[in-house]
């Protein structure tokens, strides 16, 4: 009987021994690591050339008239080199990193904005910082390695790995974009475009409702007293009973112009206050809603308007959809927020995303850096938090 003798780092497999499958001591990956750290040199010796150049000549410059956009051009062009690195390190290491937003220049007002805008852009000046202090590295990178190819050839690998390591870090710190801000600019852009559109919508309807009501009344009412004018001295009594049509049309038409511009911003609203403009707004509603407003001062008047105007849209959606029995409304202010929170005994079952009016109002709260959560099981009850930044609208008249 012969005995099996095990043989070091063999694999069992159905019985038999066989030893692995030969393979390369250094893989794809430590190649491209190599290649990196061996181009830091000639890279380091470009950007550092770049930086001492320009800082040095516009520097000198600042005292003329063409020192400032010399260096906002500079700025401009370290952007492309902290691009250009970013696909190198993206490339040979394997860091993905985020570019930058660029900078909104075509934006940016008049000549003196555009310069500003350039001149304190922080993506530029950590991409000069970058470069700057890259030349020593790309040194250090270049010898370390170059000799490690023909005397370091066994742990290689290691010292390789560690510094490119050392370069991954300095890409994500100098070259990735800050988070915070980039989150924060997508969020102002996008809100933007929320203001555009809801102005937008507000004007159409406005337009609608001039040309469908009080316009068409007012039409009306010309034609009517042109037929009475015409009537007059042929037939005083049909002539009567058209001026009498026509003052109807009159009452009519100013209750509608009423209505419209209760809509854009109610009177009450800024004669008397959030309070007293919610408790007539809940008087209209069809289910009994108590209102309590615990505000010591009166907020900015755009949080104001959009404050009562969430509360009027919540009201109508309580009479229209929740088969509620009763409802309350709660104002209060804590500490730089006003608080909002609509509560109704209906079904239920509202959702964010069930129709445009809620997420409308949503959007319109985030325009103005609000939230507004729905919590509405079916069944009921539904509670709706709305929250606006609180600004005190006597600071706002004095900037006025």
């Amino acid at each position: 009987m012969t005995a099996r003798i095990p043989i070091a780092g063999a694999v069992r497999t159905d019985g038999d021994d066989r030893l692995p499958p030969p393979r390369f001591a250094y893989d794809a990956h430590t190649w491209r690591e190599i290649a990196h750290l061996l181009v830091n040199l000639p890279v380091a010796l470009l950007g550092f050339t770049y930086v001492v150049s320009v800082l040095f000549v516009s520097g000198l410059l600042t005292v003329t008239v063409i020192g400032f956009p010399l260096l906002a051009g500079a700025l401009l062009g370290a952007r492309q080199l902290g691009k250009l690195e970013r696909a190198r390190a993206r490339t040979l290491l394997g860091v993905r990193v985020d570019e930058p937003s660029p900078l909104p220049l075509a934006k940016g007002g008049g000549l003196l904005q555009r310069l500003w805008l350039a001149l304190k852009d922080p993506v530029g000046w950590r991409t000069l910082l970058y470069d700057f202090i890259r030349l020593p590295w790309g040194i250090l990178t270049f010898c370390i390695v170059l000799t490690g190819l023909f005397v370091l050839w066994p742990v290689l690998p290691f010292v390789v790995r560690g510094l490119a390591n050392v370069d991954r870090v300095l890409v994500r710190g100098l070259l990735s974009p800050s988070d915070e801000l980039e989150r924060r600019i997508a969020e102002l852009e996008s809100d933007r475009g929320v203001v555009v559109d809801t102005a937008a919508a507000d004007l159409r309807r406005i337009e609608r409702d001039l040309h469908d009501g009080a316009q068409a009344r007012l039409v009306n009412l010309a034609m009517g007293l042109g037929l009475a004018k015409e009537k007059l001295m042929e037939d005083p009594d049909s002539a009567a009973a058209m001026v009498e049509e026509a003052h109807g049309e009159v009452k009519l038409a100013l209750q509608e112009l009423r209505d419209l511009a209760r809509g854009i911003h109610p009177a009450v609203l800024t004669d008397r206050g959030l309070d007293a403009a919610l408790s007539a707004v809940a008087s209209r509603c069809t289910v009994p809603v108590k209102v309590t407003a615990d505000l010591e001062s009166r907020p900015a008047a755009a949080i104001e308007g959009i404050a009562y105007f969430t509360v009027s849209e919540l009201l109508q959606n309580i009479s229209k959809h929740s088969g509620a029995r009763s409802a309350s409304v709660d104002v209060w202010r804590t500490e730089n927020r006003l608080l909002i929170q609509v509560r109704d005994d209906g079904r239920g079952g509202a959702r964010l995303d069930g129709g445009s009016g809620m997420r409308g109002l949503a959007e319109r709260l985030g325009a103005v850096d609000g939230l507004f959560v729905v919590d509405s099981p079916v069944g009921g009850p539904t509670v709706v938090t709305a929250e606006l930044p609180w600004r005190d609208r006597a600071e706002t008249d004095r900037k006025g």
